[in-house]
């Protein structure tokens, strides 16, 4: 039970009919033929009027009760509610996260024309970006699923203004490479492909090929190359419960 609730059923054995809180004096309820019990009153000897009088003064003090621990309580809830929030935000949201710690926003890093895949810092050789930008463009084709592939060193980044640039939305999945924070491997998962997705999918990839052991002994080109087709393998399976059960 929670702290502060009134315990209902200790209230109602002790209850009794001559309780100003039920019955005064000038009472129009007859208080006669009451079969009186050691604990408390018996409530199927009472005149239906009665029960009801009863019940409802039970009701009246239990909204009172709720209502001043609701209350007293007012601020434990909504701290509660913007933490669960923020909690949520910061696990799901990784343009906020991952490539935007201090707010970056460098447009002039983007590239002059349009590609799902921007490596500014130097990770993947041109056949590594020719393999991930065929696969990506495929993906999408098949599925309607886009992936982007942005890979960094924080702070060198082009940050926030990727979001315009590959018009994000519920249907994108933004992976930043960046070795900066430990774990290469960060997500931004649109809210289409987080319906059908597990959640532990992204952790699970995360942590079998962004670990800092796989990528310090294979290299960051090895993970990202990875994580791009685990990614794919997943958005073509078959929705639903056991979708990406297995990380490919």
């Amino acid at each position: 039970m929670m702290a502060g609730l009134p315990l209902l059923n200790t209230y109602y054995a002790n209850a009794r009919v001559s309780s100003p809180l039920f019955f005064s004096s000038s009472s129009p309820f007859k208080q006669s033929k009451f079969a009186h019990r050691k604990g408390g009153i018996e409530p199927s000897s009472l005149h239906f009027s009665q029960r009801n009088a009863l019940q409802i003064g039970i009701r009246a003090h239990i909204r009172s009760a709720m209502g001043n621990w609701v209350s007293a309580n007012r601020y434990i809830l909504a701290n509660a509610v913007i933490v669960g929030t923020l909690s949520l935000s910061i696990a799901f949201c990784g343009l906020g996260s991952a490539y935007a710690k201090e707010g970056v926003n460098k447009p002039e890093l983007l590239p002059m024309e349009f590609t799902p895949l921007i490596d500014v810092a130097g990770f993947l050789s041109p056949g590594q970006e020719s393999r991930i930008i065929k696969e990506i463009t495929d993906l999408e084709k098949d599925t309607g699923f886009k992936l982007r592939v942005l890979a960094q060193n924080y702070p060198e980044t082009p940050g926030l203004a990727v979001r315009d640039f590959w018009q994000v939305d519920d249907n994108t999945v933004v992976f930043v490479a960046d070795p900066t924070f430990g774990n290469i491997l960060n997500f931004n998962v649109g809210a289409s492909i987080d319906l059908n997705i597990p959640r532990s999918f992204w952790g699970r990839l995360a942590g079998k090929y962004g670990n800092i052991f796989y990528w310090r002994e294979k290299g960051e080109d090895a993970s990202i190359e990875a994580a791009v087709s685990a990614v794919s393998s997943c958005l073509r399976e078959p929705q639903g419960p056991n979708a990406c059960s297995e990380i490919k």
